[in-house]
């Protein structure tokens, strides 16, 4: 584990008119602006996309897989991480541990992380070493060894960076109960990087049906971003790719929560130092609202409570009232689940927890009762405009954005419609989400109690209160 992805959904982006072609049957493209996206399906299902990019002699190249935390059933928790660890280690073209060898002797940096609706895995390397990116790539999709003896390594060092991440760290461990008691068939419920127990009687044969099952060309997407050319990328996908046999992809069943009854509660007693609250209202995102403006109008309202030194929750909070040494608000419309609009705080020394929830549920109750000004509204949108046009600064997120709209099956031409929907937002459907969501029954709340801190965590905790981790 060398990085750590805490939050791999960006919540905005900006590009001008983006151009899409998408072809079947490994059809040659012509040649599109600079600026523009092209697309193509190999005939075993494999989605190739390209995003052109002339600014620096440097290429992205992102292999999406659509599995993550949220496939897994009870027992096996955690396996789509732990094949993401394993992915490195070789196959008979390859031996373990001489893929980063490779990559890094070419100049270029490599790593994977895994999410809840997705595994991803991405070289950065000079645009004259495509080849050997997708090539090394191809091999592994489906020639994993995943020998036993590297398995059971691999589960320690998973297993020590739960203890490091999440049994060692209150709040991580705090977010992991209350997403557990959030939801109750939500998959979301479970921790990516896996239950201990799961991770303690997990066995080789199940890591190799996972990734027979999950790891194939119908069930991945290459994103190329950077100084390429599409037909060059599409022509080499085609030859490395496309001899991939497809594999008989499991559809999986709805699984829409059941109907919250009520406020619940979960009181977490671990050695800490500060007490610590999240709050988490039970929200749509756009692949299951039946009304696409009340997504947007969430994004926007998280803006508005958490968007700098001017927003809500900073101005009234922290440096108003001071109650509240930090506060903070979360929210992504791109998932395949119903999800949380989240609010996570840490009290100021003498206030307690139950002023603290009172006061972050007046600062939604002001916004139920009284419309956002236009010209608030006005500051909000243009900071969320403003994070999208840095993000596509950089050739990595304009890949990652890419991958994420198709694995989580928007589409990725979804990404351009952001600035437009978000522009188009009123102080009216503002007040009305708050409203409609913000309510009791739709509430959870956790609180971290702190104990002595003379007393040890134990080390069988929980897992890891963040969006992915990464080999």
């Amino acid at each position: 584990m060398r990085i750590f992805i805490s939050l791999i959904v960006m919540t905005t982006l900006v590009i001008g008119l983006i151009l899409f072609v998408f072809i079947a049957e490994d059809q040659p493209l012509d040649e599109l602006a600079e600026t523009g996206i092209q697309s193509m399906e190999l005939k075993n299902g494999m989605k190739v996309i390209v995003q052109e990019n002339r600014r620096a002699p440097v290429l992205v190249t992102q292999v999406w897989y659509k599995v993550g935390g949220s496939y897994e059933h009870d027992g096996i928790t955690g396996i789509s991480h732990v094949l993401e660890h394993m992915m490195f280690k070789g196959t008979e073209d390859t031996p373990a541990g001489k893929f980063s060898e490779i990559i890094a002797a070419h100049g270029g940096k490599e790593n994977a992380f895994t999410s809840k609706d997705y595994t991803a895995y991405f070289q950065r390397i000079s645009n004259d070493h495509l080849e050997l990116c997708l090539s090394l790539e191809a091999d592994r999709m489906r020639n994993l060894l995943l020998g036993e003896d590297d398995f059971l390594k691999e589960v320690e060092v998973v297993k020590e960076e739960r203890r490091l991440r999440t049994d060692d760290k209150p709040t991580a461990l705090t977010y992991e109960r209350f997403n557990a008691v959030a939801f109750v068939n939500n998959p979301y419920r479970k921790p990516i990087i896996g239950w201990m127990e799961d991770l303690d009687t997990m066995k080789i044969d199940d890591l190799r049906e996972w990734y027979q099952t999950w790891y194939a060309p119908n069930n991945a997407t290459l994103v190329v971003v950077g100084d390429v050319k599409a037909k060059q990328v599409f022509a080499l996908a085609k030859e490395y790719f496309g001899p991939l046999k497809p594999a008989e992809i499991p559809q999986l069943k709805p699984r829409k929560e059941v109907q919250q009854h009520g406020i619940k509660r979960v009181q977490v007693k671990l050695p800490a130092k500060v007490p610590f609250l999240v709050m988490g209202y039970k929200v749509p995102v756009l692949n299951t609202t039946e009304n696409s403006d009340d997504v947007y109008a969430l994004e926007l309202l998280s803006g508005l409570l958490d968007g700098g030194n001017s927003s809500r929750f900073s101005k009234n909070l922290v440096r108003g009232s001071q109650i509240a040494s930090s506060v903070a608000a979360g929210y992504s419309l791109y998932a395949l689940h119903d999800s949380l609009f989240t609010i996570s705080a840490l009290p100021s020394n003498g206030t307690s927890m139950d002023d603290l929830e009172a006061a972050i549920i007046a600062q939604i109750k002001a916004i139920q009762d009284e419309l956002p000004t236009e010209d608030e509204l006005a500051r909000v949108k243009a900071q969320v405009v403003a994070s999208s046009v840095f993000e596509q600064d950089s050739s990595f997120y304009q890949a990652m954005k890419i991958g994420i709209m198709e694995t989580v099956g928007l589409g990725w031409q979804t990404k351009d419609e952001y600035v437009d929907r978000i522009n188009a937002v009123t102080a009216e459907q503002v007040q009305r989400v708050a409203r409609k969501y913000f309510v009791e029954d739709h509430l959870t709340v956790a609180e971290l109690i702190p104990q002595s801190t003379e007393v040890k965590l134990s080390a069988s905790g929980n897992g890891n209160a963040g969006e992915a981790h990464a080999h």
